[in-house]
């Protein structure tokens, strides 16, 4: 009861603050001034004007920003202005605007957007600021600003109005600079080894290039369903079977799955391809581009990440599924020659599969329960199942398995890649058995797409592919402990 007694004070409180804001909105047009004004051309921005600061310069500037905080004696009042890449105290003399300027000044409230027009100066305190000589309210903030957001424990409410916690979190704002600087710098890693970026649909008529389920939409003037793309992998490589030899592509895609601190329903990939290549070079490409974008945008390939330093400089670790599964629990699944060897050893182990797995679906749940989670440095994991790898080429040495690698970070899979599945009638097979999976129950399993075979049909090269999380590579190089942290608007189920 005294927490819901709390709860109506402070909204009671709120509602009387944002009358204020809404009574003085009134007075503002009253007096024949626009509270929401007109273009200001700023010269300066806040942290330019602290790093250029000269003593012996009188410098006049025009800046714009946030009123962020106000300290009043009355006839002169400190202030600060918040912009995009910092922000600078001001100062307000009753004796410099004029007495009626003063009094507008002091209709302003922590959160407007104010244009100021000053002189740069430092005071006896020694903080660089500017004497305000004019100013300008070019947006009047109706709603007060939290005083203490990050301390909030309500994160929902953060990852709900992300523009107020970017206001007055600069942290945040820190975040996606940096998430802005991995993607610049990751294209600028592919461009240098001539990769090309490229576009494919976001639209499929056959969700593929993933085990995942798909958001359907249907699509009036054809009268046909569509599928929101699971991965762009098979228009992808269909441009590798066009000609093109190095691609590259970074795609929004849509998984109709669980939400949880690693997982969103609409996420980034870095999605590539190098003809002639195979999955070695592509775990070489990983370590190169994970490595060389930690370098660029944090001058170090060592991170701390919850508190666990993890260095991503090459080489990484190399190791089988099936000799990592070994290590951790001492039995060798791909020995076994029947699924009911390979099913009683699971049982032994206390690992959980479904009545549909074979030997390497039964070793793959193995590896994801005893092991995935003790990968904290980087590691390739290699060596995965023919039967949940559809489009990975087989081994040449063991028709079990395919030349498949994932890439783990601190327990999470970080990427996967391989070399790609180039024989169509060996597709075309994979893809029926992906269809009586499915047919099994399976919601995941892959749908026969016949075009993409027939793309085969006129030659694939051999070819390496990869796929990179953008999300949980900035989770990584910012210490973000949730994805929620790393995308600007995260989904969540909207309030009752």
């Amino acid at each position: 009861m005294k927490n819901e007694q709390n709860v109506e004070q402070t909204q009671q409180d709120m509602n009387e603050l944002i009358k204020v804001r809404f009574d003085k909105l009134d007075a503002i047009r009253a007096q024949g001034r626009e509270p929401f004004g007109k273009r200001f051309d700023f010269t300066h921005h806040t942290a330019e004007i602290i790093r250029d600061f000269k003593e012996d310069e009188e410098k006049e500037v025009r800046i714009a920003g946030r009123l962020m905080a106000v300290r009043g004696h009355g006839k002169a009042s400190f202030g600060h202005v918040m912009d995009a890449e910092g922000k600078i105290q001001v100062y307000f003399r009753q004796d410099v605007l004029g007495e009626e300027m003063y009094e507008h000044f002091r209709m302003l409230d922590i959160g407007d957007i104010i244009g100021i027009t000053g002189i740069v100066f430092r005071t006896h305190r020694g903080e660089i600021s500017v004497k305000v000589t004019a100013f300008e309210l070019l947006s009047k903030s109706l709603r007060p600003l939290p005083e203490k957001w990050h301390g909030l424990k309500d994160v929902d409410t953060r990852y709900r109005q992300r523009y107020v916690d970017l206001i007055v979190n600069p942290d945040v704002q820190k975040t996606f600079r940096l998430r802005s600087q991995i993607l610049h710098t990751m294209r600028s890693l592919l461009d240098d080894r001539g990769f090309l970026e490229v576009e494919t649909p976001m639209m499929h008529s056959i969700p593929g290039g993933a085990a995942a389920r798909p958001f359907i939409t249907h699509h009036n003037a054809l009268n046909i369903d569509l599928y929101m793309r699971i991965a762009p992998e098979l228009y992808l490589k269909r441009l590798i079977v066009g000609g093109f030899e190095k691609i590259y592509e970074l795609a929004k895609v849509f998984r109709n799955e669980g939400i949880d601190i690693r997982h969103n329903p609409e996420f980034t990939l870095m999605e590539l391809y190098q003809a002639y290549g195979n999955y070695e070079t592509v775990m070489e490409l990983t370590e190169y581009l994970v490595a060389g974008i930690a370098e660029r945008v944090l001058g170090t390939t060592k991170i701390t990440y919850e508190g666990t330093e993890i260095e991503l400089k090459a080489p990484w670790k190399r190791i089988s599924m099936n000799d990592a599964v070994k290590e951790a629990t001492g039995i060798d699944f791909l020995a076994f020659e029947t699924v009911e060897q390979a099913r009683e050893a699971a049982k032994s182990i206390h690992v959980e599969f479904q009545p549909g797995d074979g030997i390497g679906g039964i070793l793959n749940r193995a590896f994801e329960e005893k092991v995935e989670e003790t990968l904290i440095q980087p590691t390739f994991i290699t060596g995965h199942p023919v039967e949940i790898s559809p489009l990975a080429k087989r081994s040449p040495e063991n028709p079990m398995i395919t030349e498949r690698f994932e890439a783990f970070v601190y327990g999470r899979e970080l990427a996967n890649g391989f070399s790609e599945l180039n024989d169509p009638v060996d597709q075309k097979g994979r893809f029926l058995d992906q269809v009586k999976q499915r047919e099994a129950g399976d919601d995941e399993a892959h749908l026969m797409d016949s075009d993409y075979v027939t793309a085969l049909e006129y030659g694939l090269p051999p070819t390496g592919g990869l796929g990179i999380g953008i999300d949980r590579l900035v989770m990584f190089l910012t210490d973000s402990s949730s994805i929620r942290d790393v995308l600007f608007f995260p989904q969540m189920k909207p309030k009752e």
